[in-house]
């Protein structure tokens, strides 16, 4: 990946300067940025065993949302340890999952502000089968909640904007002193396919109120991109034949619109729920599924064959370097979204917060009373550090020496250029990164 990004990136950004506007800047600095993640000439922690005095070199992460599969699995943990230990309760969940047609997706693609829409649309419609489904047994006043993951991608590094929900599988009730919990029976397969003509017709009438619909053209290189990658068909080089597969229970499918609802977790399965928040929170780039082909280009393994046989996907550098900057996700746009229960201001929301030690069995899942004791309103939850953060994504302990057995501690952040060169220079170690290819010529260029 590192060296498709430094042998194509300046022959994309010539290509892109020729479609209308070019690439928009943030996608232009994310892939510039990935240059730098981990490379020790750009800065470093400098950290040293307390005993043996042993020293190890940490080189800077860039940080980055859209190209960076390193630091996309590092957001993802934070993400999802996160959500299960401050906001998500010790109740049971149901994902529901929800895609669009390709005319929608174009038009979701374009307007970070429709897209914001239309999730809510999507969950108010959830949350009503909530609470009819309580007042049924008799609750009132039920209140449901979400919290949602955002996705531009698809298992093919297609784009494909699409929703995964994280629904209590239940409703919480207000009671006198705190909230109390009720669980619901599954939806079943009647009430999925109601929902989904719901979803649909809602949809579309918000489109169409909007005038998004029919979606204009692209304006400029990115959109370019994103729509030939939706149209584009894939490419695959190894078949691996298998029957196509069988309708799974609370599934619905209409006019392109899909919506799957059958993947839920009891409420003691917490590493389960951080899983499945960790893969909501997910980049685009699977690093382990890339390898080199036989003739030199890029196989991207699927994450299962398709119903045709595709095993892997094909791409030269440069149409890698094209679906990826196809994927990453505009600045300043949450792509974990809070409903309901869970949003910022709900009034019940500081009655929600998990408890550590708390399990309810189950028989209890359906009595299980969430906590009493308020959030702290201005109080700022601590973030995983940087070291805690490599210990959990990549199972590496910095400060711990391998030589002694004992604890590293950090010295110095080392920033400066000088100081970089000169403590490089004196291990020996490459003082400089590795330079950018330079942009080809027009025949290797051609994609379209």
């Amino acid at each position: 990946m590192y060296a498709a990004v430094r042998d194509n990136l300046a022959t994309l950004l010539a290509e892109a300067s020729e479609l209308g506007r070019g690439l928009p800047q943030y996608v232009e600095r994310d892939f510039a940025r990935y240059l730098e993640c981990g490379v020790l000439a750009h800065g470093f922690a400098r950290v040293r065993c307390e005993s043996c005095q042993d020293e190890l070199l940490v080189a800077f992460s860039c940080k980055g949302r859209g190209v960076c599969p390193s630091c996309n699995a590092k957001r993802a943990h934070v993400t999802a340890a996160h959500l299960v230990e401050r906001v998500l309760p010790h109740v049971p969940y149901r994902q529901w999952t929800l895609s669009f047609p390709h005319r929608v997706r174009w038009v979701l693609l374009k307007d970070a502000g429709l897209l914001s829409d239309v999730l809510t649309v999507v969950l108010r419609a959830v949350f009503a089968l909530q609470r009819r489904r309580a007042r049924r047994q008799g609750l009132r006043g039920a209140q449901a909640g979400a919290v949602s993951f955002i996705q531009f991608f698809g298992s093919a590094l297609q784009v494909t904007p699409h929703f995964h929900s994280l629904v209590p599988d239940g409703v919480f009730v207000p009671r006198e002193g705190g909230v109390h919990f009720e669980g619901l029976a599954p939806p079943t397969q009647g009430e999925v396919e109601r929902l989904l003509k719901v979803v649909r017709h809602r949809v579309l009438r918000l489109l169409e109120k909007r005038g998004a619909l029919p979606a204009q053209g692209p304006e400029d290189a990115l959109q370019a991109y994103q729509a030939h990658s939706l149209q584009q068909r894939l490419r695959w080089t190894e078949v691996d034949v298998r029957p196509p597969p069988r309708k799974q229970p609370r599934c619905a499918v209409l006019e392109g619109f899909s919506l799957h609802a059958n993947t839920h977790l009891h409420a003691n399965d917490r590493q389960g729920l951080e899983r499945l928040c960790r893969y909501g929170a997910r980049g685009a780039l699977a690093l382990e599924r890339l390898s080199r082909a036989e003739d030199g280009r890029i196989a991207y393994r699927m994450k299962r064959p398709l119903p045709d046989g595709t095993t892997h996907l094909l791409f030269t550098g440069l149409e890698l370097l094209r679906r990826v900057a196809s994927l990453v996700p505009p600045p300043r746009a949450n792509l974990t979204r809070f409903h309901g229960v869970f949003a910022p201001g709900a009034k019940l929301r500081p009655f929600l917060l998990p408890q550590a030690g708390t399990e309810a069995g189950p028989q209890k899942e359906s009595l299980c009373l969430a906590a009493t004791v308020e959030e702290p309103r201005k109080q700022r939850t601590a973030r995983v550090d940087w070291a805690g953060l490599l210990r959990r994504t990549f199972a590496l302990d910095v400060f711990a020496c391998p030589r002694c057995g004992g604890r590293r501690k950090v010295l110095a952040y080392v920033t400066a250029p000088a100081g970089v060169r000169s403590i490089l220079e004196h291990l020996g170690l490459p003082t400089q990164a590795l330079k950018r290819a330079p942009a080809r010529g027009p025949p290797q260029r051609a994609w379209c």
